[in-house]
């Protein structure tokens, strides 16, 4: 069939023109909307200009055809074969392309918004500066693909191929890359704020000066990428491998990296405001200073020598475990819930809510702290709400007394700050106890239970994994109190029994205290 022949029937309302062969045709600004061109063969045919809106291209062969400036808008093209193609600037959006041959295609300026690219080969593909805004592209492969400057805004890129691609100041906000292939890829100045990257492989990919505020890292592989200048934001970096990485000033204020491995990585001059330094693996870490300031303007510098930032960053966090010898019932869980809430309201260092552990004998109440300072006067405020919480005071007061004694006595601890930093902290967790008490109603209500009234274990562990027992109630683990039958004198019974706790002894405390990671404030 001629050209000629194809437009005259076209004309007349034939719009089926399956199997038709038009290899290396001139169909340069023909308006063919709607046409099926199913299982055609247009290999190196010119349809520069043409309209071919809502035509079905499935199975068609396109190869080194020209369709630059076309309009394929919901075009269908399932299976196609535009191998070499030239498509500069053409509209494909909403066009289905599921399992197309792109391979080495010019797609320059090319707009698939929404388009449907499911397993795509798009191979080496030139799709500098085109537009792939919400598009899926998922199974895709995008392998040494041009994608600089492109928006692929909320595009679904899940398990695609996209190894030594060039994806440099391209748009990627909130798009789904779970368990993409990046390895080696080029995402310099990418923006990839609020992505998700969970699982994805970015070894050795450079993503220096690349937007990640807010992106979902979880389990990534990042070994030997590049990261210097990197925002990292608010980034969820749970269990990441940052293996030999560069973090050489990278943006992670309030990131959150619990159990990532930092093993060999470089840091130095990393902005870590509010970011957790315990949990993390860091053998061989290079890092020579951080950023603690804010808003990450260096105006507040924490040097490390030799091997200081090993007391900076350290794998084990601080928490405060909470062991009650009862199970939690629904109303007690109710009960502590809402008093933590406004505990929570007065006292800044309780960040979180406790995680629990709920058996059918005992509970666990375990919360994490900031740094090891935290830990005497956080347990002076987390025990508010049981029976218990006079006794656990007394203690820590008198553990703090034997601490100070100890620095005026022989000057026997290595941070003398960190000791007066502890003291201030204890004090203003002595004075927000009083103002807690007497203005939060649910304190009083969980205290009133009897799970709040059993007895209980309190143990403190620091960053060097070191574990000081803050309080031991002597009914801890004796079953033969009726607790359905307390009264208000038997409350009052255990509770001056529980203040006949023995109190570690002072090598304990002390050696306690020296695992303190602490950091000049």
């Amino acid at each position: 069939m001629t050209v000629e022949e194809l437009l005259e029937q076209y004309a007349t309302g034939v719009l089926d023109f399956s199997g038709v062969d038009l290899a290396e045709a001139n169909l340069s600004g023909a308006k063919l909307s709607g046409i099926n061109l199913n299982d055609a063969n247009l290999s190196i045919v010119n349809l520069s200009g043409a309209n071919l809106s809502e035509a079905n291209l499935s199975n068609a062969k396109l190869n080194v055809a020209r369709l630059s400036g076309a309009n394929l808008c919901s075009a269908i093209l399932n299976n196609a074969s535009l191998n070499v193609a030239n498509l500069i600037r053409a509209d494909l959006s909403r066009a289905q392309l599921r399992g197309a041959s792109l391979i080495r295609a010019e797609l320059i300026r090319v707009d698939l918004s929404r388009a449907d690219l499911f397993e795509a080969d798009l191979t080496s593909a030139d799709l500098r500066e085109a537009t792939l805004r919400q598009a899926n592209l998922r199974h895709a492969n995008l392998s040494e693909a041009l994608l600089r400057g492109a928006s692929l805004t909320g595009a679904n890129l899940e398990m695609a191929n996209l190894n030594s691609s060039d994806l440099s100041r391209s748009d990627l906000s909130g798009a789904n890359l779970g368990d993409a292939e990046l390895r080696q890829a080029n995402l310099s100045h990418t923006n990839l704020s609020g992505a998700d990257l969970s699982g994805a492989n970015l070894r050795w990919a450079d993503l220096s000066g690349a937007n990640l505020r807010w992106a979902d890292l979880s389990g990534a592989k990042l070994s030997g990428a590049n990261l210097i200048g990197a925002d990292l934001s608010n980034a969820n970096l749970t269990n990441t491998i940052f293996i030999h990485a560069n973090l050489t000033q990278a943006k992670l204020i309030k990131a959150e990296w619990i159990g990532a491995d930092l093993t060999g990585a470089t840091l130095t001059g990393a902005k870590l405001y509010a970011t957790s330094r315990f949990g993390l693996k860091t053998e061989g870490m290079i890092c020579e200073w951080v950023d603690l300031s804010p808003v990450g303007d260096r105006s507040i510098i924490q040097n490390f020598h030799s091997e200081d930032s090993r007391d900076f960053f350290n794998e084990t966090p601080p928490t405060i475990r909470i062991i009650i010898d009862a199970a939690l019932e629904h109303e007690a869980n109710f009960a502590i819930a809402g008093a933590y809430y406004q505990i929570a309201q007065e006292y800044r260092g309780l960040k979180q809510p406790p995680s629990m552990e709920s058996g059918r004998r005992r509970t666990v109440f375990t919360f994490h702290v900031d740094n090891d300072e935290a830990l005497f006067p956080t347990a002076y405020i987390v025990i508010l709400p049981f029976l218990d919480a006079a006794s656990t005071q007394k203690n820590i007061s008198s553990m703090v007394e034997i601490i100070n004694s100890q620095v005026v006595a022989n000057q026997d601890l290595k941070f003398p700050d960190m000791v007066k930093q502890l003291n201030i902290l204890v004090e203003q967790a002595m004075s927000q106890a009083t103002t807690i008490k007497q203005m939060k109603k649910n304190i009083e209500i969980a205290a009133k239970l009897n799970f709040c009234k059993a007895p209980t274990q309190i143990i403190l562990t620091n960053s060097s994994a070191y574990t000081l027992i803050v309080h031991d109630n002597p009914h801890f683990g004796k079953r033969f109190i009726n607790r359905s039958a307390l009264n208000a004198s038997s409350d009052d019974q255990i509770s001056s029994e529980s203040t006949k706790d023995i109190l570690p002894s002072l090598d304990m405390v002390m050696d306690f205290v020296k695992g303190f990671h602490y950091i000049s404030h």
